[in-house]
C-alpha cells in the first residue's frame, strides 16, 4: 500500500482539495524546466513550474510488472521554452520526466505520482502531445549491436566516417513551388542525380519550419525540374523562397556504400549471413549434402 506525505494525504481526505499535477523536464543537455496544470505558476526544488503551456495528462495507468506504464500529455506552444524550434531541433527527445501531484495551497506538500522520459512527440502548428513512458520502457529497448545485412551506423557519425559537409553530398536548395508541406520543387540542385537524396535529411534555414529536419521520401530530377517529397508533414506551411539544406541518403546497403560513397571498409553490417531458407533447410535424400550446399553443388577433394 502507498504512503503519502501526511500534508498531501489531510488534502486528500478533506471535504476540498487543491491539487495540481506539475511536469519537471530534465533535458539531454542539462537544462531542467517546470510546467503545471494549475492556473498560476508554482514553485520547488528550485524550480519554477510555468502555468502558461496549459499542460494536461491523459489517465495514467502504472503496475508493479514489467509491462510498460504510458500516458500521454498535451500543451500549447507558447512557453519561452517549449516551442516548436526545440521540439523540432530534438531537445526533449528522451527527456527525464517526473510527474508530481502537489497541494497548490502549500507546494511543500507534494508526491511523485510518474517517472520516465519523453517519447515520441507529435505537434500541430499550436499544440503537441508527448509520450510520457515509464522506467520499464527502458528494459525494452535493445542494447549492442543486431547481426544483420544492412549497416547499423548512421551516416556521417564517427563509424561511418563520409564526411558529410562535402559538397558531394550535401546542397542548398531554394523552394520555388510548394504542392503540400511536404511536397514541393526546388532550385540550386540540379547537378545532383536522381534519387540522391532520398532517405537523406532537409534542414530547413529560414521561414516557418526554421530549424525544423525531416526525411527525404522521394527526390526527382528528371533534367527539367527537381522536386521532393517528405516522409512527413511540416508543422508550419512551407513557402516559395523557403531555402533549406540537404544531405545524400543512404539505403544501408553494401552497394550504396561503396559506390555512392566509397566508403565500403567501414560498413557496418553483416552482408554474407544467410537468410531464413538456409537457417530452415533440412536434408533430403535427392540433394547432395557435400559441404557445398550454399552454392548448390561442387566437390571437394
Amino acid at each position: 500500500m502507498r504512503s503519502l506525505p501526511l500534508g498531501l494525504q489531510a488534502s486528500l481526505s478533506a471535504g476540498v482539495t487543491t491539487l495540481a499535477h506539475c511536469w519537471r523536464l530534465v533535458r539531454q543537455d542539462g537544462v531542467a524546466l517546470g510546467f503545471t496544470d494549475h492556473d498560476r505558476d508554482l514553485a520547488f526544488d528550485g524550480i519554477s513550474f510555468e502555468a502558461l503551456a496549459g499542460m494536461t495528462a491523459s489517465a495514467i495507468n502504472a503496475s508493479n510488472t514489467l509491462n510498460i506504464d504510458t500516458t500521454d500529455i498535451s500543451g500549447a506552444l507558447q512557453s519561452d521554452y517549449l516551442n516548436d524550434d526545440d521540439l523540432s531541433a530534438g531537445l526533449y527527445d528522451n527527456a527525464a520526466l517526473t510527474l508530481f501531484l502537489v497541494d497548490w495551497s502549500n507546494p511543500d506538500d507534494r508526491d511523485i505520482i510518474f517517472a520516465g522520459s519523453i517519447g515520441e512527440v507529435s505537434r500541430g502548428k499550436t499544440q503537441f502531445v508527448a509520450e510520457m513512458r515509464g522506467l520499464s520502457h527502458a528494459l525494452n529497448q535493445p542494447t549492442g549491436r543486431l547481426y544483420a545485412r544492412s549497416c547499423d551506423a548512421d551516416l556521417g557519425d564517427a563509424r561511418c566516417g563520409v564526411d558529410l559537409t562535402s559538397p558531394t553530398f550535401r546542397g542548398v536548395g531554394l523552394v520555388t513551388a510548394v504542392d503540400s508541406d511536404s511536397a514541393f520543387a526546388a532550385g540550386g540542385l540540379d547537378g545532383f542525380v536522381n534519387g540522391w537524396f532520398e532517405k537523406g535529411r532537409v534542414t530547413w534555414i529560414p521561414g516557418l519550419n526554421r530549424g525544423g529536419v525531416m526525411e527525404v521520401k522521394f527526390h526527382l530530377n528528371d533534367g527539367s525540374l527537381t522536386s521532393f517529397a517528405l516522409w512527413e508533414t511540416m508543422p508550419r506551411d512551407v513557402a516559395v523562397g523557403d531555402a533549406f539544406e540537404i544531405v545524400a541518403g543512404c539505403d544501408k546497403s553494401t552497394d550504396a556504400c561503396s559506390a555512392k560513397f566509397g566508403n565500403l571498409t567501414n560498413f557496418r553490417g553483416f552482408p554474407f549471413l544467410t537468410g531464413n531458407d538456409i537457417l530452415s533447410a533440412y536434408p533430403t535424400a535427392s540433394e547432395a549434402r557435400n559441404g557445398d550446399s550454399l552454392t548448390g553443388g561442387g566437390t571437394h577433394g
